[in-house]
């Protein structure tokens, strides 16, 4: 559901399955943002988020999205670098908002919804 509300939104979308496949496809394409799940196979959001503030490019704007409540986590992630923190479930519409903001694209008018 969110590649295809994002699709609609005109963003060009790139998937992975796992954390490493989310490595390999960050260090190849080089994203403008990446949208990161904390909990995934192979390698955790958290660990993603360490080898890319390593890399040569520093991190990737990234929010992280999470149904963890913790706010150690969420401390974490921010001490790592991400540029949003979501909790999940959680409307779409925050989601796009929070892409909008964080490639700093114009948001709906105060109001709109």
């Amino acid at each position: 559901s969110m590649r295809t509300v994002l699709e609609g939104k005109g963003y060009r979308i790139m998937v992975a399955r796992d954390g490493n496949a989310g490595l390999t496809v960050a260090e190849r394409e080089n994203p403008d943002l990446i949208v990161l799940d904390m909990m995934m196979p192979k390698k955790s959001g958290f660990l993603v988020l360490e080898k890319l503030k390593s890399r040569p490019g520093g991190l990737i704007p990234t929010i992280m999205i999470t149904a963890n409540e913790g706010s150690r986590h969420r401390a974490y992630a921010e001490f790592l670098g991400v540029k949003d923190y979501i909790r999940k479930p959680f409307a779409l519409e925050k989601l796009v908002r929070a892409i909008d903001k964080v490639l700093g694209l114009p948001g709906p008018a105060d109001g709109e919804e």
